[in-house]
């Protein structure tokens, strides 16, 4: 029998088998960006226009990083919002896990419970790749962190100079988080990480292309810790933000004295012109994008 015809046998009993290799899925991605603020005149608004397209990205090329849903917040408010926003970010996380997609957990600065866990060690045991330029390495908050870039970025929208916490009466900051908030499950084959470096040796170890960003907040984290938005993208991936399932540190009495949702809005427009475009949770999920039960605005507001 010819190499060929073998070849061919082996092929035609492993599908009889039900053995063939995974199947190709394409997320239908509705990808929403802005256009520069100098491309518009100023009466269409700061935030330029948006600009919609659909892409279909392959889900194995594809990872979903969680980024920093802890178990609890030093701002009672940003704690109340994040739980309410655990639900939600597990069944989208549930649902790009079933098509195929890669599950980072990047609950910074406290990846030590999950020491000796098969997710943490497939971060650590990830083979060292080279970055095509070097990670961030300025430390803030404990980790290295990504400062804007005054030739990409301007001043963000929102002043959160006072950490954003908008309670009525301001809470201590004392960081009580201590893992991931338990409602958002670390499946088998996930992977745990809040470092930069592992980060991109997990994406180069599986050829990942596409990076998909959740959880909080935007105007901090969401932008500038070492596995989040301005590095991903300075590192070349295809980069986006699920604009749905996130939050923002923002007081309403602060510049430009709007109400919280729509601070988030602001962020969520900032990050639409000057980083990665968003998508809702319904791409994955097919339901409805969530909404925060004390957004009460009679519109959706642009973050949706």
């Amino acid at each position: 029998m010819s190499r060929d015809l073998r070849l061919a046998s082996v092929v035609s009993l492993a599908l009889a088998a039900g053995c063939a290799g995974p199947k190709e899925t394409r997320l239908a991605l509705h990808l929403r960006s802005r256009e520069p603020r100098e491309a518009r005149p100023a009466a269409s608004g700061p935030a330029g226009a948006a600009v919609l397209r659909t892409e279909a990205w392959d889900a194995r090329r594809t990872a979903l990083v969680i980024c920093d849903m802890w178990d609890d917040h030093w701002c009672k408010g940003a704690a109340r919002r994040v739980a309410e926003l655990a639900g939600p970010v597990e069944e989208t996380v549930k649902a790009a896990r079933a098509k195929g997609v890669f599950i980072i957990h990047a609950p910074s600065t406290t990846v030590a419970p999950y020491e000796g866990t098969p997710q943490r060690r497939r971060a650590k045991d990830a083979p060292f790749a080279r970055t095509p330029v070097p990670l961030a390495t300025t430390e803030r908050w404990g980790t290295a962190w990504c400062w804007p870039d005054p030739a990409r970025e301007p001043d963000l929208p929102i002043d959160d100079s006072d950490m954003g916490c908008d309670c009525a009466e301001k809470c201590p900051i004392v960081p009580p988080w201590k893992r991931q908030i338990d409602a958002i499950e670390i499946a088998p084959g996930d992977a745990i990480t809040d470092d930069g470096q592992e980060t991109w040796n997990l994406l180069a170890e599986r050829g990942i292309e596409n990076v998909l960003i959740c959880g909080v907040h935007t105007n901090m984290c969401v932008l500038g810790r070492p596995f989040a938005i301005r590095q991903m993208v300075r590192l070349g991936k295809k980069v986006a933000l699920i604009r749905d399932l996130t939050d923002t540190m923002y007081n309403s009495r602060m510049r430009p004295f709007v109400d919280h949702f729509t601070g988030t809005d602001l962020v969520i427009e900032h990050i639409e012109r000057c980083w990665c475009p968003t998508i809702t949770s319904a791409d994955l999920t097919g339901k409805e994008p969530f909404r925060f039960r004390e957004d009460t605005r009679p519109s959706r507001g642009t973050g949706i």
